[in-house]
């Protein structure tokens, strides 16, 4: 649930205006197999990051979008199906998001570190949102009607590869016909125009103020000095002109507050995770040791407490990133007094806390700081995603033997409600393998993979359980192997399919 302020919006702007239309030649499941392509590679990708915190953040922005996309019907049933609605974090440092095929969405850690409100970030990803689900990426592949998805998904990766090395492009994307498609690709005017008018949209019944599409069309501006600059669809930088922007401020409705109110976690919160972003995103030691020492600066004490909680927060990790246990601890508990007017940002420090811990190697005291509540944002009763993952890592890690249970339990449970969450299977077969039971270790290292789209190593993990059950009796051993063969013979089918489209 968001607890953002709900601002009125005039009734002009509420009423659906006309869409592009469309008119896209690639129906659903090809696209979404051309994004499974894509994200496949992603995975392997180094700069690759499953951040439990950070992603639990992004996600209580954007399932809201998404509820009022619904809402609204800019969403269709079948989209909505069909799609992966999955987002990536990226540890660049550039001020970035994107769109891939397929339901997509990517966010580079440098545009998460800028953003001082939720408000800013909601528009970001309602911009991407409403890019997907007005199908702009289908619509510009079928202009290239001469191309195969296979050639397209290629291009992509290849365009990947040159934002972080321009040479290694010559490897995926060959001579002047490719430059000739990446121009034709590029998303129109139109459509960015289409994606800022229902992304706003999606603002106010979604909880966000739409202000935020203008203050971070503002902040983009003013970092990067980004303009209108022929780059690819899927690497989108969020190209501004005059009027771009000039079109959300005349949509904000006159005489509102540039910012929502609300309560006074939205303060603490935005900054302490765009602090979380910028350490993440592998600043280098001298940026590190600058935000370490930051706390003890000249005017520090005259800082706003959201502004002091962000750099105790950075200074925090920062030390433990750097090794230096007793830093990190001495500023976590400085970032635990400055927070604790304020739950939500409480366990947020907590969980920080709990990280030190367990990078300093301490696993007993890490469990002993995770917060008191188990249940985060959203979480419905069930435990939170970040306090489920570091419980897991801190028994691996030597806790207590008799957490063995609750653990392995825990997360069965949360793979049963979250299948495609392969950070989760690679814990629990940890865990089981931990256990002593190799068998069902064996099975979730074979989930994970497949839920990284590797279906070939699935294949040979689960023909390894095969194996291994082969030689057990216990009737627990006949279950599993029982469900290691339905599983083998699903994942083969999910391979072949795969291999069609090399």
């Amino acid at each position: 649930m968001v607890t953002g302020a709900m601002l009125h919006v005039p009734s002009s702007a509420q009423t659906a205006l006309p869409t592009l239309g469309d008119s896209s030649d690639l129906t659903i499941s090809a696209e979404r197999r051309l994004g499974d392509r894509i994200i496949r590679e992603l995975y392997r990708d180094p700069d690759y990051i499953d951040d439990a915190v950070l992603a639990e953040y992004v996600q209580s922005i954007w399932q809201p979008l998404v509820a009022a996309a619904r809402v609204r019907g800019e969403l269709t049933p079948e989209l909505d199906e069909r799609f992966a609605w999955e987002i990536l974090l990226g540890r660049d440092r550039t001020v970035n998001a994107f769109a891939l095929p397929g339901g997509y969405l990517g966010l580079h850690l440098g545009l998460i570190g800028v953003v001082e409100t939720r408000d800013e970030l909601a528009s970001v990803l309602a911009h991407e949102l409403s890019h997907v689900t007005q199908r702009h990426i289908s619509r510009l592949l079928t202009q290239q009607s001469k191309q195969t998805p296979l050639l397209l998904g290629a291009m992509v990766l290849g365009a990947l590869a040159a934002s972080k090395n321009p040479a290694a492009t010559q490897a995926l994307v060959v001579g002047g016909q490719a430059l000739a498609i990446q121009n034709q690709l590029n998303f129109s005017r139109d459509m960015e125009r289409e994606a800022d008018r229902i992304g706003y949209g999606l603002m106010a019944p979604a909880g966000f103020a739409p202000q935020g599409f203008t203050g971070m069309f503002d902040k983009l501006q003013q970092a990067n000095r980004l303009n209108d600059n022929g780059s690819w669809p899927y690497l989108r930088s969020h190209p501004l002109t005059t009027e771009r922007m000039a079109d959300m401020q005349s949509r904000v409705p006159p005489g509102s507050a540039p910012k929502a109110s609300g309560p006074v976690h939205q303060a603490f919160e935005p900054g302490m995770m765009a602090a979380r972003a910028r350490v993440l995103s592998n600043p280098g030691v001298d940026v590190l040791r600058q935000w370490i020492a930051e706390p003890r600066g000249t005017g520090f004490s005259a800082q706003s407490a959201a502004k002091r909680a962000a750099a105790l927060y950075a200074s925090a990790l920062g030390s433990s990133t750097l090794r230096d246990s007793n830093n990190a601890r001495a500023t976590a508990r400085k970032l635990l007094e400055v927070v604790k007017s304020d739950p939500a940002a409480y366990r947020l420090a907590a969980l920080l806390a709990a990280e030190i811990e367990l990078a300093a190697g301490d696993a007993a005291a890490a469990v002993t700081k995770l917060p008191a509540t188990a249940a985060g944002p959203g979480a419905g009763g069930q435990s939170s995603r970040p306090e489920l993952l570091l419980r897991a890592q801190a028994f691996l890690r030597g806790a207590a033997a008799s957490d063995a249970q609750a653990v392995t339990g825990a997360l069965q449970t949360w793979v049963t409600t979250h299948p495609r969450d392969a950070t989760a299977w690679q814990l629990l077969a940890s865990a089981w393998q931990a256990s002593g039971q190799p068998l069902r270790g064996i099975r979730a290292e074979a989930e994970a993979h497949a839920a990284r789209y590797d279906y070939a190593a699935a294949v040979d993990r689960f023909k390894a359980g095969q194996d291994m059950a082969r030689r057990g009796a216990s009737a627990a051993d006949h279950i599993e192997a029982s469900i290691i063969d339905t599983r083998l013979r699903a994942v083969e089918s999910l391979l072949r399919e795969q291999a069609t489209e090399r």
